[in-house]
């Protein structure tokens, strides 16, 4: 009998040993292409674990909805939070729930404000901004020098949301690229915000299209606008092979848009690695594991020459 009472008690510490660790995910936004592969990476990461749950709520682009569902995640009794930020300004409110609560905190993709401070048991998994703005930019400028412009060009910048960093970092990347002497022909004829919205983009180049302005290419944050940017000019007649596009991400639709012969350069962010190196590392700190504070996955530019090596990985 005793032997028995020993086994169940034993079983029963086993199975207490092996309850599911839980992490509570607040994505920025569900609507959005980029964010969907991001937080089906930290699924899939999670379905291929055993004994890992995860929670994912969308934040909907709303700051205080955010920050109220990771008070949520703490009260809750989460083992860990990942965090992709609507506004990377805001993150330090955040950071102090989290570590006041001894609850470890990922943030993943847009880099907080506060990435130089963070605590101990807080981590950054993305990929390293300078790099995107830079590849995209700087291929931009060899196909324009390419198609005879060097002598001068005219182009338009289309920006992702200001309260991201990523859009901050990729417009100074096009700032710095076309600084240099090699690019220094390019001339930026106007530059705005479009919101990584496609719509807003379309409406935007619209706009800019009336204006009656020649102009040589479109450098655009991200795919979504940079997509914009192309139906806009299709619609309004302006030849493909006339006008170089370039664009941040890789996204499927953007490489489909590649192949169509409409965008000429983007870069591949692997959101898919990104989610499941993010729902690692938060994993890794809830278990008192070491975990590098700045985990960066590396960008790769895609032109329609490797195109086909990217379509399998979104």
């Amino acid at each position: 009998m005793k032997k028995l009472l020993m086994g169940a008690a034993l079983s029963a510490l086993m199975c207490a040993s092996a309850a599911a660790e839980t992490v509570g995910v607040s994505m920025a936004l569900f609507d959005d292409n980029f964010l969907t592969v991001l937080r089906n990476g930290i699924q899939e990461q999670a379905d291929g674990m055993d004994n890992v749950d995860v929670q994912i709520e969308d934040a909907q682009n709303d700051v205080a909805r955010q920050l109220d569902q990771i008070n949520n995640f703490i009260a809750s009794g989460v083992d860990a939070i990942i965090v992709n930020p609507v506004d990377t300004s805001a993150t330090e409110a955040m950071s102090n729930a989290a570590s006041t609560a001894g609850v470890p905190l990922v943030y993943v993709n847009r880099q907080p404000i506060n990435v130089d401070s963070l605590p101990d048991d807080q981590a950054f998994v993305a990929s390293n901004e300078i790099e995107s703005g830079t590849l995209a930019a700087f291929e931009g400028c060899k196909l324009l020098r390419a198609a005879g412009k060097a002598g001068g060009a005219k182009i338009y910048v289309l920006m992702g949301e200001l309260s991201n960093q990523a859009a901050v970092q990729r417009t100074k990347d096009f700032h710095d690229v076309i600084g240099m002497d090699m690019c220094s022909f390019i001339e930026i004829i106007d530059e705005q915000t479009a919101n990584w919205s496609r719509d807003e983009a379309q409406d935007l180049m619209t706009n800019w299209l009336s204006s009656g302005n020649e102009f040589d290419a479109v450098f655009s944050n991200n795919d979504e606008m940079a997509i914009g940017a192309i139906q806009a000019m299709k619609a309004g007649n302006v030849s493909m092979e006339d006008v170089i596009v370039t664009g941040v991400d890789a996204t499927q639709d953007a490489l489909v848009a590649m192949q169509a012969g409409d965008l000429d350069v983007t870069v591949f962010q692997d959101a898919h690695g990104q989610g499941g190196g993010a729902l690692d590392a938060a994993l890794k700190l809830a278990r008192g594991e070491e975990v590098d504070q700045k985990v960066y996955i590396p960008f790769q530019l895609v032109t329609p020459a490797n195109v086909g090596d990217f379509l399998a990985k979104n």
